[in-house]
């Protein structure tokens, strides 16, 4: 089985991109095929060998995490291939982690592909099963300090004490400065006084799905 592909990106397609490895051009399906119009040279793509009885087709990814969710999306009832790739194509993968973990429906139903019921189901099969196995202590280093978060008041303080301990939550996922200001400015109005830091990480995830 093919484990990772390592070499250029020679064509560019919708859906796929044609990687050409010592002279042998292969197809494979990606989250986010035109991300790779930028790189130059040689590049990593850690590949999931998929073999049905009609078909074979590789299904790529920039990092392992990816690579590691992807498979475990899989694992779901209602789950194939192709919603697989559409979900890692829609949303961060340590978002999607922490969405499961928080059991944030709202946010899985936005991914392409996931119903309410699908996003049940990756809830029930999932958030055991995810808390170790995607990265050693990355995404779900990430992860476990949303929960930990989870129940905590706003307090004396006011919503600034709550939106700081949110911001650190959502700055170990992996977004930015500028992504987390934008977030905050669409909240900051509706910030109830009893809220919790986890609600508020729940609804600036929204809003930067929203983007």
């Amino acid at each position: 089985m093919i484990d990772f592909l390592k070499g250029p990106v020679v064509h560019i397609e919708a859906e796929y991109i044609v990687m050409d490895v010592r002279d042998v051009g292969y197809r494979v399906f990606v989250p986010s095929p035109y991300a790779f119009a930028a790189k130059e040279g040689a590049v990593t793509v850690y590949i999931h060998h998929h073999v049905r009885e009609d078909a074979i087709h590789l299904f790529g990814f920039e990092s392992r995490e990816q690579q590691t969710l992807f498979r475990k999306l899989l694992d779901v009832s209602g789950i194939g291939p192709r919603v697989a790739l559409g979900v890692l194509s829609a949303g961060k993968p340590e978002s999607i982690v922490a969405a499961v973990q928080q059991e944030n429906i709202g946010f899985l139903t936005k991914l392409p592909g996931i119903g309410k019921k699908t996003a049940q189901r990756m809830i029930l099969d999932l958030k055991d099963k995810l808390f170790g196995a995607v990265a050693d202590g990355g995404l779900l280093a990430a992860a476990g300090f949303a929960a930990e978060l989870a129940g905590e008041t706003i307090g004396d303080e006011g919503a600034g004490t709550a939106w700081k301990e949110a911001r650190e939550g959502l700055a170990a996922l992996g977004y930015t400065s500028a992504e987390l200001d934008k977030a905050w400015n669409g909240l900051k109005d509706s910030v109830k006084a009893d809220e919790t830091v986890d609600s508020l990480m729940k609804r600036a995830l929204q809003q930067l799905f929203k983007g």
